[in-house]
């Protein structure tokens, strides 16, 4: 008989706790209000605005426009016969000494003569003989 009352009785609460899904609701979105241009028309492109030639009469006619400032150079340029030449090394093809760092070796191969090469042991430029 306990067994039967327990058995009623989750069955029954199985029944209430399920709800029946009613189907959603389907709304409709209002329309925009903005017309539609019609598929494959490009947008008009904005035409500049024309300078304004000033009247006659006017006081501010004759300032002279401010001009952007120049650019100051970023470094003072050195001409190619400011910069010392390296000394091939006897036996070595396409190896020089520094004029900045006669005791180390540079390798040039691959480098046109009269080219900038930098001294990677000072930092210093100078010309491939």
């Amino acid at each position: 008989m306990k067994f039967l009352l327990s058995v009623a009785l989750l069955t029954g609460l199985a029944l209430t706790s399920c709800e029946v899904d009613e189907p959603p609701v389907k709304t409709k979105h209002p329309a925009s209000k903005y017309p539609t241009k019609p598929p494959g028309q490009y947008p008009t492109q904005p035409q500049p605005f024309p300078s304004p030639s000033p009247a006659p009469g006017d006081p501010m006619a004759n300032v002279p426009q401010e001009q952007p400032p120049a650019q100051a150079p970023s470094a003072p340029q050195t001409a190619k016969g400011d910069y010392a030449y390296g000394v091939p090394v006897p036996g070595k093809p396409g190896f020089v000494r520094s004029p900045y760092s006669p005791d180390k070796m540079t390798d040039v191969r691959g480098y046109a003569p009269g080219t900038e090469v930098k001294d990677p042991y000072t930092g210093k430029i100078f010309l491939v003989p």
